[in-house]
């Protein structure tokens, strides 16, 4: 289970601000991409948090509502579109994502974050000093926090797009490549929230 080893460590050389920071949906055909990012009081405890990807969707938003109702927690999310996805690619994407979560949180926090920590691998061109941290939704507990956070959002998104486009099936898959979603895709081509430099979006956008 996570826990605060890193951000202890962090705090011990001076740094009081040290968020952690993660994102959702990297690899959907659909859909933004969404960061979040989080700064836990140095005392902060919890039984349940834990990578998002190991919950349910059901504890992920108890978890979120948790989280996000908590004065003592400070948290901001932000996405990256489908058009910047495109343009940009998903790495250069996720990372402009991070780093407009970070400076949201910046604007909630009153202050520049002593320390990042970010979930996988470093960052380049990053505004604040960071560690990049594999698997560390599994060791961090504000990087854990941040991919709940990440995660639910998201989520919430997708279920906002199912709205409008119902015949691709957004709330369920999430804009993962099921296949489901696949034949929704060969059936009625794609939306305009699809991914086209993605893999099979772009064949369909070719072949039209």
């Amino acid at each position: 289970m996570p826990d605060l080893a890193l951000e202890s460590h962090h705090r011990l050389n001076g740094c009081l601000r040290i968020a952690g920071v993660d994102e959702a949906g990297r690899g959907p055909l659909a859909g933004p991409v969404v960061a979040a990012a989080v700064i836990l009081p140095a005392d902060y405890g919890h039984a349940r948090l834990n990578d998002s990807k190991k919950l349910t969707a059901a504890v992920r938003g108890e978890l979120h509502a948790e989280i996000t109702g908590d004065d003592r927690i400070l948290f901001a999310f932000a996405l990256a579109s489908v058009e910047e996805i495109d343009r940009l690619n998903i790495l250069r994407a996720t990372h402009l994502a991070m780093a407009r979560a970070v400076e949201a949180l910046v604007v909630k926090a009153g202050g520049t974050p002593d320390m990042v920590l970010i979930d996988g691998l470093p960052v380049r061109n990053f505004a604040w000093p960071q560690q990049a941290v594999v698997k560390g939704d599994s060791l961090s507990l504000s990087i854990a926090a941040a991919s709940i956070i990440a995660k639910v959002e998201r989520d919430r998104i997708m279920h906002g797009l199912d709205a409008g486009f119902p015949q691709y099936g957004f709330a369920g898959h999430k804009g993962y490549g099921t296949a489901a979603h696949l034949a929704a895709l060969q059936d009625h081509g794609p939306s305009p929230h699809h991914r086209r430099s993605f893999q099979p979006v772009a064949q369909l956008t070719l072949a039209l």
